[in-house]
Parts: structure tokens; C-alpha cells; sequence
């Protein structure tokens, strides 16, 4: 027997109206546009009882005889019920409150609102707050767990989050729903709906069906749909008794489901077709209250007599409750449901992309999807662990299963897929956002604004001799950017009448046209873009990457093993980040090409697994300033390319440590290997900044994860392989042909050395003579022979004598590698004076005939210096037997010197002695040395080099000379 729907009935003003029943079910309270709450006896109250609480009222929650109310003056507040007396405010936000509602017993208030955040709040105290931040869009709704342990919330960031209310962290997050940039453009309201009694299901509106989330495993179970619902569901409800859950939906269905059978055991249509907002069940269990977007209040009364026959009713009478159009078998002769079973996999409509099952071959979709209203006995049997137990005190009475009438087909129990990362661009906040980052990096910043007033990006330099700010008006409506000191590239996505586009504004050309697009093929979607020195690139949907240069000549193409995720482009190089395979677990499985365009282009890093942290994303790709690759991913671990030891990636900082609260994140902007700097933006609750007022940079520094960092011997291990780390790129910018800074890499050694010293020194100390030969082995020739002094002088003889030996194993291969060397090395390419920039490979232009023509201003850039390397002066080296033959370790000492100490005086003194008597014979110059040298005091005597190494020998451990 249908249940009869009452004729509607106005409540309030156009717009949002929501509504509940009091804990006896006598009144039925509703809220909406005018600020009003009403108190309705019955339906045909003609003169309710109202309280105004503002301007606008948002939500309501009614428990205890406390009315909870969000109003549009950003704040929740609480009345007496039925009275209407103010009660005081429970909490406020920075913007309004979309959504607010009691636990299980009264004595606690959650509120989500537009400002990203969840409060928790106690109601006999209203100080007793806990907030919960993560969400990165406005919030949808929220929902109490019955025990009172969880909270599960919906924004508009697309996802539903489960947090734990004690800790305030979340659980697990589903990316389940449609993103917008506030509820107003929401596609749903998506209010959620915790089962009464345990708590088993969380039911989650998706799209135009229902997915319950089993409590505790977090598993998709089972999906609750209807032919008839063509709409995306607004609002769920649970009866009282938690077996039967009603759907609001935005064409205006309103559809009641058993959920021990999946049947649908009522369906009413709204009289004139409106969204429905607000639903709520009276305590019995008999009537079902709904509200509308205009403002008016309705009824379906009798549900308890309708839904109780439902439930009696034997397997072979369900196909009456369905209209003709229902019973629609499939032609395949597979079975016609979509049983517990067969869902246990976690497939479902939104899946298709990316799933596929263990056995290898693309899933067919017939084998799982058909009428979900029909019911399978065997099914339900196989899936009775999943939908009930035996306790009648669970929440959720499910009745025994029939007899098998078929073969039970088997369930798949294996390691789930993860769903795909979609593509980004690095350095870019979510492309659902009004107002947004397009792209923040070493040369500037990209804006993009999407609302009423104005579709534009702006353009903005750190360094304005570059160029000048600019402003874009975005007619084409681009979603993608990148900018580099030579111009600033769009795309934009396809539509039905235009082909995706790719647009880029060359300002550094020296010709009048400085811009070209190019339209891509049809059924061609740009995905990511980067721009590099005389280069551009576009990873597009097809799996392909076309290179442009930058006046707009296509260059080479070429395939990708799978969907990209993101690209960055530095100087020569190319680093494209892929999916390389279905992830299991939470697990990304993605691939890396590290690419070099010079004269002979190749491939440096090909197809590579990418390591992330344990169930994470990456969030960030670039390169260092210096041209390093690095990456961040979701969990804060920022890891760069270790050239020296097979293009390994090696993690140098965790911004997680830094955070002071677990919903806070670091926004990755640039990186500098020297001075060794992050710098990143930080965002408190969330993980992108807002675009006003303009944010602030951080600079975090680095820090390998190595044992024991807080002992003296792990503090300097840090310091030397992060130093050694950090100044790989001069050897990468040498072998690529650019000139270096050869003060800043012999400094960098300098620091290298002097903390093996260090930590030689500590090792014998510590009498550790084994491990100070394994330092010894990484110090240069003239380190090894401070450390036997130092070995000599602490009477540790033994540990000088394999010192002696290193350091003549050591002159004999430097003996080697200089005969080897050509006395002139191959050309070098100079800057080209280019304005004063962050970027060092800005700077250096390649002497190709590309990096001529595109050099600014309409001057010719002059030819390409050619700066031979000099040679490095031979010394001569001791044979291994005349060193033996001395007596002594002192001897041996002696025999290492390549120069007395006269030498070395008269080579940095020999140009003031000639200043003085250019005429004099090299005869003469040494005899007039040997008389100025024996004036000298001892100290005076030595060279420069031998008092700074005397000055640092001394300075370890304060060892003083006899």
C-alpha cells in the first residue's frame, strides 16, 4: 500500500529551507531565507510559532530541547525549544555556517562552513572546541557516528572525509563528488547520513546513487540506486530503525530503499518537480517531513504500513513493486543484479577508467552492472557478512538470507586499485577555484580570476628587468601556465565547438609579433606544459608530447608509456612524470623520463619508478635553481636527484616536522642548492594559499633523514653528504659545457674536507683507528697528509703508517689522471649578459644558433668565448721504495713535500721581488730571495697555503705543538 503524499504547503522565502522533528515528533521545525525557524503542530498549522535568529538561516539541529541554529552572521547559535529563548553562541566562524548537527545523544554540535574548517563543540560548554582542518573547499555537511567516534564530512574540494574526532585527524577520504568553488555552485548538497544504533553504514550521495561505507573497514559495500533517479541526489536520511533509507534528489524524486534487500520500497514524486533540500523522519518511523528550494514544507504520511508489507513480501512478488520498465533483463544470460558480492571488489560506474580485474583482462562491464533493484538470493547469502550480523542490537536487522539457488561465484579479496592522480601543474593551486594560482616559480607569478566581474590573468615578475607586469583578458578560459624568462605559455581545454589551444606570449622576441597559438588536434586535450630555454612542450591526452620552440616552430614528438601526471623544463632539460601502471593500496605506481636537449639530445633517466612515501601523491616537480630535479610529494618529503650515485633520488627534508598542527601543509615554490633554501609558502588547514592578501614565502632548510643526527659524529655526517649533495651540480654544469663559479666549488670542497677532519679527529679520539682510515679514503692528498700529523701526534703510529699508504696510493693516481688529461679542454659557453636574474642557467646561453636569435632587444649576441681550461702543474712523486727506505714516519713525511719551504716563498714573493729589481737574472732573483728569506721569522717563513692549514690543523680539538 503506497503512502500518501500530503498537498505542499508554504513555509519561507525562496531559497534554502531545511527541516527536523523535535525528539517526541509533536512539532516539525523548519528554518530558510528569512532568518526565520518556524514551529509547525501539523502540516495545517496555519500560524506557527517563529524565532528570528538573523538575516538568513543556513541549517538547524534540534535534540534535548536545545534548537541549534547557522545563521549569516558567521555564527551558531543555540535556543531553548520550544520557547525560542537565546541561549547563547556555541561558535563562530570567518564566513557562514553551511551545515550543522547534533550527536546521538545531545552533548555535542558539529558545524561546517565556507571557510574550509569543522568545529566540534561541546554544548554545556561551549569553550571545549575541536577543530578539524583539511578540507581545501567550502564544507557540504556533516554527520555524527552514533558512538561518537567519528565525524564524517563533504566539501566542495570534491571529497567525504572521515576524521577521528579525538585526535582530529582523518580517517580515510574518498574523492567522490563533482569539485565547485562554493555550496551555491555545488552540483549537491551531499548531506550525509550515519545509520542509527552502531553505526555500521555511512551513507554517501553520489551523483544519482547512494554508496554505503562499511564503519570500521572504510569498504564500499553496497550502492543504493533507482532507473527512475536521473538527477544527483541532494539529501540522505535513516528511518529510525535503521533498516530503510530515504533520498532527496535535485529533479524532486524522493525514493525510500530497504537496505537488507537493495529494493526500493517507495518512490514519490514532487508535485511540481522542485530540488528537494531537507528530509527527516518522525521518530515512528510513519512520516517523512521535505523541503523544497522555494520555501515550502511537504509530507509523505502512512510509510509505516507501506514499508512493513515491503519487507514481508516473498522473493518471487518484489517484481510488483517496480513499474514495467523495470523488469529489463540482460541479454548476456549473466544474473540480473548487482549483488554484495559482486560489489566486495569495490567496482563500480565511476571505476571504469582506471580498474581492472586481477585476472589481466579489461573487466566487462555487463558481468557487474544491471537493474540494482532486482534481488539475487545467492548473492545476498554470499554477502550476509557485509550488510549484518546476528546481533539485534547492531543497528541494523537483516534477515536470513535464502538458500543458494545457483553457484556462488567467488569473492576477490586481493589488494584494491588506487585511483590515478590527475594531472597538475606544478606550482598551481585547483583549477575549481575563483580565484587561483596558475603557476608561482623562480621568474614570477601567474593569477588566473574566474568570477562575475572579470575572466583574467595576471602576470607578475619578482624581478621587473625582466619584464613588466602584465594583465591578459582570458577569453579562450585557459587552466594551465608556465613562465619562464623568455615568454609565458597558456592552454586551454577542448569544447564542443573549439579544439583545445596552446598560446604563448614570446615578450622576450626582438621582432613586433611576440605571440602565436597553435590548435591541436581533434579529440586532443592539453594536460600539462613547461618551458625551458628556446623550448616549449604540451603533454596531451593521447599519451604524446609535442616540443614547440619558442617562436613557435614545432619540433620533435614523441610517446609517452602512459597519462601524464606533470612536466617541468629547466634550461636543456625535460622532466615528464607518468603513470606507469594501476597502483594497489593507496599506492601510486608513477614513471619518470629525465630528458637533455643539447647538441646531442638523449634520454637520462628513462622510465624510471618514481618513490614516494607510503600512500601518497605527488604534489610538486621542479628543479633546483642550479638545474637538480627534486619533487615533493603529499606527505611533505621533498627528495632530489643524486647524479653521483646512479640518478638515485635522495629525501633532504620533511616538511611535515616543521608543521605545527597535523592539518597544516607547506606549499612548495622553489628550491636552491646554494645557499641550501626551500622556499615554500606555508598554509594553515589547508594545502594551497589564498591568492589575497598576497602570501608570504618561508625558507625551511634541508636535512637528511641519517641516524643519530643528534649525536656530534651524526650532526657532521649530515653536514658532509648534504654538502656532497648539494654541489653535484658543478660537475653535472661542467659536463654540459657551462662555466662555473670555480671559488664556490673549491669553497664547497674546502667544507667537505675540513668536516672529514673533523670527523677524523673525533674517530681517533673515540680510538676508532678502522674507521679513521674509511675517512681517510674520501679526503684529497693534502688532507690525508694533516691527518698523519695528526695520527702522529696523538702516538697512534700504526694509524699513520696506513695513512701513509693511502696518501701514496692517492699521488700516484693524481700522477696518473694529470698525464692522462689533454692540456686543453673542449670550448665552454659564457653568460651573454642578459638582465640580473634568480635562475644561474638563465644567465648562460648555449652558443646555438637558436640561443642567438632569440637574444632580446634586436642585438646581435656576440660569438661564444672560448676559455681553455688550464692545465694543472705536475709534481713530482716519490717512488714507493725511496719512501720506505726511510727510517722514520717523519722521513716519510718529507719524501710526500713536492716543495721546501723556500720554494713555496719564492713562488708567491717572486713578483714582488722583481717589482722591486726588474733587471736582476733568475741567478740573481734566488739570491736576493735567500737573503730576504733568512731575515724572516719561522712563521714568516711559511706560505700562505701552510698557515691556513697550520691555523685549522691547530684548531681540531685544540691540539697544541710541542
Amino acid at each position: 500500500m503506497p503512502c500518501e503524499r500530503k498537498p505542499m504547503r508554504y513555509g519561507h522565502s525562496e531559497g534554502h529551507t531545511e527541516v527536523c522533528f523535535d525528539d517526541t515528533g509533536r512539532f516539525i521545525v523548519t528554518c530558510g531565507n528569512d532568518g526565520d525557524v518556524r514551529i509547525w503542530e501539523s502540516l495545517d498549522d496555519d500560524d506557527p510559532k517563529f524565532i528570528t535568529v538573523g538575516e538568513k538561516a543556513y541549517s538547524l539541529a534540534l535534540k534535548n530541547g536545545k534548537l541549534v541554529t547557522a545563521s549569516s552572521n558567521n555564527t551558531v547559535q543555540i535556543h531553548t525549544f520550544p520557547d525560542g529563548d537565546p541561549d547563547g553562541i556555541l561558535t563562530r566562524f570567518t564566513t557562514n555556517a553551511t551545515h550543522v548537527t547534533f550527536n546521538s545523544i545531545g552533548s555535542r554540535v558539529a558545524a561546517g562552513s565556507s571557510d574550509f574548517m569543522v568545529k566540534v563543540v561541546e554544548v554545556s560548554d561551549s569553550s571545549q572546541q575541536k577543530t578539524l582542518r583539511g578540507h581545501e573547499a567550502p564544507v557540504l555537511s556533516v554527520t555524527f557516528d552514533p558512538k561518537d567516534d567519528f565525524l564524517a564530512s563533504a566539501s566542495c574540494d570534491g571529497s567525504v572525509v572521515v576524521w577521528n574526532i579525538e585526535e582530529q585527524t582523518q580517517v580515510i577520504s574518498w574523492p567522490l563528488l563533482q569539485k565547485s568553488n562554493d555550496v551555491t555552485n555545488a552540483k549537491s548538497l551531499c548531506r550525509l547520513a550515519w545509520q542509527p544504533g552502531m553505526g555500521k553504514f555511512l551513507a554517501v550521495p553520489v551523483e544519482t546513487k547512494v554508496h554505503l561505507y562499511e564503519r570500521g573497514s572504510w569498504d564500499h559495500v553496497s550502492t543504493l540506486s533507482d532507473d527512475l533517479l536521473t538527477q544527483p541526489i541532494n539529501v540522505v536520511s535513516w528511518s529510525p530503525c535503521g533498516r530503510f533509507l530515504a533520498a532527496g534528489s535535485v529533479g524532486g524524486l524522493l525514493t525510500v530503499w530497504d537496505v537488507n534487500s537493495k529494493l526500493c520500497v517507495e518512490r514519490q514524486k514532487h508535485e511540481k518537480g522542485f530540488t528537494v533540500c531537507s528530509l527527516a523522519w518522525h521518530p515512528s518511523g510513519s512520516q517523512i517531513a521535505y523541503t523544497d528550494t522555494e520555501g515550502c514544507l511537504g509530507l509523505l504520511d502512512g510509510l509505516g504500513t507501506s514499508t512493513q508489507v515491503a519487507a514481508k513480501k516473498p522473493a518471487k512478488d518484489y517484481d510488483d513493486l517496480f513499474d514495467d520498465d523495470d523488469d529489463r533483463l540482460m541479454d548476456e544470460g549473466l544474473s540480473d543484479t548487482k549483488s554484495p558480492a559482486k560489489k566486495a571488489v569495490g567496482w563500480d560506474d565511476d571505476d571504469d577508467d582506471f580498474l581492472v580485474p586481477a585476472t589481466g583482462r579489461v573487466k566487462n562491464r555487463g558481468a557487474f552492472l544491471d537493474d540494482e533493484n532486482s534481488l539475487d538470493t545467492g548473492s545476498l547469502k554470499l554477502g550476509q557478512d557485509k550488510f549484518g550480523d546476528n546481533n539485534d542490537d547492531a543497528g541494523s536487522s537483516v534477515a536470513p538470507a535464502a538458500p543458494p539457488v545457483a553457484p556462488l561465484r567467488p569473492v576477490y579479496e586481493g589488494p584494491m586499485p588506487t585511483p590515478p592522480q590527475k594531472a597538475f601543474q606544478p606550482g598551481s593551486s585547483p583549477a575549481h577555484l575563483t580565484h587561483r594560482f596558475m603557476m608561482w616559480n623562480f621568474v614570477g607569478i601567474v593569477r588566473g580570476y574566474n568570477d562575475e566581474q572579470d575572466n583574467a590573468i595576471d602576470v607578475e615578475f619578482h624581478d621587473t628587468a625582466v619584464h613588466h607586469a602584465m594583465h591578459l583578458t582570458n577569453s579562450l578560459g585557459h587552466t594551465m601556465a608556465d613562465l619562464s624568462q623568455e615568454g609565458v605559455l597558456l592552454a586551454c581545454p577542448s569544447t564542443e565547438e573549439l579544439a583545445s589551444k596552446l598560446q604563448c606570449l614570446h615578450f622576450s622576441s626582438w621582432d613586433t609579433n611576440k605571440e602565436w597559438m597553435v590548435d591541436l588536434p581533434k579529440g586532443e586535450d592539453a594536460r600539462a606544459l613547461c618551458l625551458g630555454q628556446g623550448w616549449a612542450a604540451v603533454a596531451t591526452s593521447t599519451l604524446m608530447i609535442r616540443l614547440f620552440s619558442i617562436g613557435g616552430v614545432q619540433r620533435e614528438l614523441f610517446s609517452l608509456p602512459g597519462p601524464v601526471v606533470c612536466m617541468a623544463g629547466h634550461g636543456e632539460q625535460l622532466l615528464v612524470v607518468y603513470h606507469r601502471a594501476t597502483g594497489f593500496d593507496g599506492e601510486q605506481a608513477l614513471g619518470v623520463q629525465l630528458l637533455q636537449f643539447s647538441r646531442k639530445k638523449r634520454q637520462l633517466i628513462s622510465g624510471e619508478p618514481l618513490p614516494l612515501s607510503q600512500k601518497s601523491y605527488l604534489s610538486w616537480l621542479g628543479f633546483t635553481a642550479e638545474g637538480t630535479p627534486c619533487y615533493v610529494d603529499s606527505n611533505g618529503m621533498v627528495r632530489m636527484l643524486n647524479r653521483s650515485l646512479g640518478n638515485t633520488w635522495t629525501p633532504v627534508c620533511n616538511t611535515r616536522e616543521t608543521c605545527k598542527s597535523k592539518s597544516d601543509h607547506y606549499w612548495v615554490v622553489g628550491v636552491h642548492e646554494n645557499p641550501q633554501q626551500l622556499r615554500c609558502i606555508p598554509c594553515k588547514g589547508s594545502r594551497y594559499p589564498p591568492t589575497l592578501p598576497r602570501p608570504a614565502v618561508a625558507i625551511l632548510p634541508f636535512k637528511l633523514p641519517l641516524c643519530q643526527t643528534t649525536t656530534e659524529k651524526g650532526q657532521m655526517e649530515e653536514q658532509f653528504w648534504r654538502s656532497v649533495l648539494f654541489h653535484n651540480h658543478y660537475s653535472f654544469l661542467s659536463s654540459s659545457g657551462y662555466e662555473i663559479d670555480e671559488d664556490a666549488q673549491n669553497l664547497s670542497q674546502k667544507e667537505q674536507q675540513e668536516l672529514l677532519m673533523k670527523m677524523f679527529a673525533l674517530s681517533c679520539k673515540l680510538e676508532r683507528e678502522f674507521r679513521c682510515v674509511e675517512l681517510a679514503e674520501m679526503m684529497t692528498q693534502n688532507v690525508v697528509t694533516l691527518a698523519i700529523r695528526y695520527a702522529s701526534r696523538s702516538r697512534r703510529m700504526a694509524l699513520a703508517q696506513r695513512l701513509s699508504e693511502i696518501a701514496l696510493e692517492k699521488s700516484n693516481q693524481m700522477q696518473e689522471e694529470e698525464q692522462e688529461e689533454p692540456e686543453y679542454s673542449s670550448t665552454r659557453r659564457t653568460s651573454s649578459g642578459q638582465p640580473r636574474v634568480t635562475n644561474i642557467l638563465d644567465n648562460m646561453m648555449s652558443s646555438k644558433k637558436s640561443a642567438q636569435l632569440s637574444s632580446s632587444g634586436g642585438k646581435p649576441s656576440k660569438s661564444p668565448v672560448l676559455k681553455p681550461l688550464a692545465p694543472k702543474p705536475k709534481t713530482k712523486v716519490p717512488c714507493a721504495e725511496s719512501v720506505f727506505k726511510q727510517g722514520s714516519i717523519s722521513r716519510c713525511l718529507c719524501a710526500f713535500r713536492p716543495k721546501t719551504g723556500f720554494q713555496l716563498w719564492l713562488e708567491e714573493n717572486r713578483k714582488s721581488i722583481l717589482a722591486d729589481n726588474p733587471d736582476l737574472e733568475e741567478t740573481d732573483v734566488i739570491k736576493e730571495a735567500m737573503g730576504r728569506f733568512r731575515t724572516l721569522s719561522t712563521e714568516e717563513r711559511l706560505p700562505s697555503t701552510c698557515k691556513d692549514s697550520l691555523k685549522f690543523y691547530v684548531g681540531v680539538h685544540n691540539l697544541q705543538f710541542s
